[in-house]
């Protein structure tokens, strides 16, 4: 997204003037974020999403939860205790504890569960789309230091 505000790929596009800001890869994954969280606490005001790591086991046994959520900043242990009573689930991990809490009204919550529905689809959909556009950033950072590695020392070896 930089690459393409810097280099006027929009504009091309358009075959018009345009104008994009210089923060528009961060304002998009700031969107992305809050379309994730925006539908985790419309679940919880619905009723089809827990928080607490004992809520969600218990959400886990009943067969109540076709979604796990836990916080990106949250402890690996509790992460795979969860995921070892639910391996067939998606995990959703993009969001950090504070946003999750934000999305819950809490001050932060690490482990959450979304019930069967529209809502955990578009939950998953959504999440897969800011994982997908994170990763893309963290490629194209990577192949641009290679580059410039490579222009450095010739050697292009990683």
């Amino acid at each position: 997204m930089a690459a393409a505000v810097a280099k006027r790929l929009f504009a091309r596009a358009a075959r018009a003037p345009v104008t994009a800001p210089g923060d528009l890869a961060d304002q998009v994954e700031a969107l992305l974020r809050r379309r994730c969280r925006d539908l985790i606490g419309l679940a919880r005001r619905a009723g089809q999403a827990v928080a607490g790591f004992e809520k969600v086991r218990a959400a886990l046994r009943e067969g109540k939860a076709a979604v796990l959520v836990a916080a990106l900043d949250g402890g690996d242990s509790g992460r795979e205790k969860i995921r070892a009573a639910a391996r067939d689930l998606p995990l959703v991990d993009v969001l950090n504890a504070a946003e999750l809490g934000a999305a819950f009204g809490r001050e932060h919550v690490v482990h959450a569960a979304v019930a069967p529905g529209k809502l955990s689809g578009e939950l998953t959909r959504a999440a897969a789309r800011l994982a997908g556009y994170r990763r893309s950033g963290e490629i194209l950072t990577t192949e641009r230091r290679r580059r410039r590695r490579d222009e450095v020392d010739g050697s292009g070896t990683i």
